[in-house]
């Protein structure tokens, strides 16, 4: 039969190689899926091959994992009557610029009078800011002097604030002047302060979970009156969102790292 295919060399190819098939065990025949783009229907082609087995490289692995899907553009306005998408990516801004606040705010090598003018106060008339009950000022490079002559009966809760700030202080009481010795700028410190900043853009990505599933829930209410697609694609631009903030957090963060490791 092989001495006979040479003298169809002038017959169609496609026989030529159907004759070659028939001469070849079924092992090395594979079948080849083509997938049909009008509705998806599937049909199968026989080819003469050898059997070999393709393994995935660790580049081609990585190649794969690193491609990005396609990203959703929504015109917000066309879907303002199913979801305000305007209003969830203003709550998801808002959850960026509370983490850099809090890091501008709480988070520096040099501790300076400004940094603890927002610690948080629980007092029996609610929750104050520090600036809101006392006087801060700079005494020496190495102290901080808070004075509760005007809120006297806050000092406790002053001294407790500054205590659980997270800003690794010390306070020390005399009378109602608090004092604050500025820790030493040591590695440990560094590294304090870094394990604070990935804590709390833990609790900023926290934060942002519940904006995207209020979101989620809210689409949910419109699912009676919207098409699928339609829902699919707002919950995917929704998602879409709230990664494109986890990514900002994150570089946030690794700003603030190199800033704090120096």
């Amino acid at each position: 039969m092989a001495l006979g295919l040479k003298y169809f060399r002038f017959i169609h190819p496609a026989f030529c190689n159907y004759l070659a098939a028939l001469t070849r065990p079924v092992s090395d025949i594979t079948l080849k899926t083509v997938s049909g783009r009008q509705h998806d229907h599937r049909r199968y082609m026989a080819y003469s091959t050898t059997a070999v087995r393709h393994f995935a490289t660790k580049k081609a692995k990585a190649k794969g994992k690193g491609q990005s899907q396609t990203r959703v553009n929504i015109n917000i306005a066309l879907v303002e009557d199913i979801i305000n998408l305007e209003e969830v990516d203003e709550e998801m801004k808002s959850v960026i610029e509370a983490l850099k606040d809090n890091f501008n705010k709480t988070l520096n090598i040099r501790t300076s009078p400004g940094s603890l003018d927002h610690i948080t106060v629980v007092t029996a008339d609610g929750k104050l800011t520090l600036n809101q009950i006392s006087q801060i000022s700079m005494k020496s490079p190495q102290l901080i002097l808070v004075n509760m002559a005007s809120f006297p009966e806050c000092t406790a809760a002053a001294i407790k604030a500054i205590r659980e700030s997270g800003m690794n202080l010390n306070p020390e009481v005399e009378g109602t002047l608090i004092r604050v010795p500025i820790p030493i700028v040591t590695r440990e410190h560094r590294e304090m302060l870094v394990k604070l900043a990935k804590q709390n853009t833990n609790k900023a990505k926290d934060s942002l979970r519940r904006v995207r599933t209020n979101a989620m829930n809210k689409l949910k209410k419109s699912k009676d009156k919207t098409s699928e697609d339609t829902i699919r694609l707002i919950e995917k631009q929704i998602s879409q969102m709230a990664d494109d903030t986890v990514a900002e957090l994150d570089r946030h963060l690794a700003v603030k790292t190199k800033e704090l490791l120096g």
